[in-house]
């Protein structure tokens, strides 16, 4: 157990500094790292959907597909007016429904499924993160880049993980979804929730450029939706009957296991910055 708390200790550490580093070098190490972490995120999920019986889906075509598509959001947004380099991805997703028809599977709609899933949860996701990177105030075609809230999302989400382990390790008595994640408490929810909306606080008190109830919504919106990304990814777990996603982490799983609550974080995170955008 002391060797697994260090191993994870370790491999945390790396994780944490390794993403906080790139994210605020500039946004060539922020775009070169998170293309690397779509595509490994979406080998990995296409591993696992391919160990399902009549399923086979092509890593690397849905891994090229996920790197171009966080390419696209990221060209675009640094040059607002660059619409048309989505115009590949939108072929790409043609190539993946009518590339079936010629392939003579067994079960093309599970194919068709899971590769599109791949994009929808896993692929956009991480795409959004340009969208919350760069900015345009409207006098310039290009946009600044700006690592503070994309980095946000990830400090709200560990510490609401590490929060709710700790408050539902010591207090959690009523469960959360018992039928997904035994172990998840309502008393662990509330606490890590809590913590996140004091994270949110000290966010607002070294970068003002939101108002603090921007902050403490933004804090809410990921606590919510990371929770429920964290759940569906025990959901996908539960079927396929595994404990965790992959080992490139050692200690930690696999690349689903570390970004799950964030995939459903960020598309939430982006909605919501957009809605208070239009008042």
């Amino acid at each position: 157990m002391k060797s697994n708390f260090v191993k994870r200790s370790i491999t945390g550490i790396i994780f944490v500094s390794v993403l906080i580093g790139f994210t605020l070098m500039n946004p060539i190490s922020f775009g070169a790292l998170f293309v690397l972490i779509s595509a490994l995120s979406v080998n990995e999920f296409c591993n696992l959907v391919n160990k399902e019986d009549d399923v086979k889906v092509n890593n690397r075509i849905c891994m090229l597909g996920a790197m171009y598509l966080f390419f696209a959001f990221f060209y675009q947004g640094i040059d607002t007016t660059q619409t048309a380099v989505f115009i590949p991805y939108i072929l790409f997703i043609l190539y993946l429904l009518i590339s079936e028809l010629y392939l003579k599977r067994k079960n093309p709609i599970n194919n068709w499924a899971y590769s599109v899933l791949s994009q929808v949860y896993i692929a956009l996701p991480f795409a959004l993160l340009n969208v919350l990177s760069f900015h345009n105030s409207g006098e310039s075609q290009l946009s600044e880049y700006n690592p503070i809230l994309p980095l946000s999302i990830f400090i709200f989400s560990w510490i609401n993980d590490t929060g709710a382990y700790c408050t539902g390790t010591l207090f959690g008595k009523h469960r959360l979804f018992e039928r997904i994640s035994p172990k998840k408490s309502w008393e662990g929810s509330i606490g890590g929730g809590l913590l996140s909306l004091v994270a949110a606080l000290v966010l607002y008190y070294f970068f003002p450029f939101m108002s603090m109830l921007a902050w403490l919504g933004l804090g809410l919106t990921v606590v919510v939706f990371g929770t429920l990304g964290d759940l569906s990814e025990s959901l996908l777990k539960r079927h396929l009957g595994i404990k965790d996603s992959g080992n490139i982490l050692p200690g930690h799983g696999g690349m689903l296991d570390r970004f799950d609550s964030a995939l459903f974080a960020i598309p939430a995170a982006v909605v919501y910055l957009y809605l208070i955008s239009m008042f």
